[in-house]
């Protein structure tokens, strides 16, 4: 009887690593991963920012960049100008007010700087 328990317990405790091994790849497919992709989609879009584009920042501050820094952008709004960190400018809020503009222009910068990569 005692042999019976301790194989039960041996084959339960297999399938419970099994199991927390099937929930973690489930996590990170599921919730790891498109974080990660859509951190780099900000990234890439905040990095291929040029002077003239018009953004919304993640405050709700619409303006237009004057200046590109190294650590950050002077955006040029109705009030004057103000400087804010590159993290500021939200790629979401940008595409939704802006649209296609953006988000043309944001990808035609992009595809410039794959090609100047791949020729180097």
């Amino acid at each position: 009887m005692l042999t019976i328990f301790l194989q039960a317990q041996q084959g339960s405790s297999s399938m419970m690593l099994i199991m927390m091994g099937v929930m973690f790849v489930g996590f990170y497919f599921l919730m790891i991963r498109p974080q990660m992709r859509k951190q780099k989609q900000e990234k890439t879009f905040q990095e291929t920012l040029k002077v003239g584009t018009r953004v919304v920042l993640t405050s709700g501050l619409h303006g237009r960049i004057a200046q590109v820094q190294d650590d950050g952008f002077v955006i040029e709004t109705l009030s004057g100008k103000l400087k804010f960190e590159k993290a500021a400018v939200s790629r979401e809020f940008t595409e939704t007010r802006f649209g296609e503009k953006a988000k043309a222009a944001a990808e035609k910068t992009a595809e410039k700087k794959e090609i100047d990569t791949e020729k180097k």
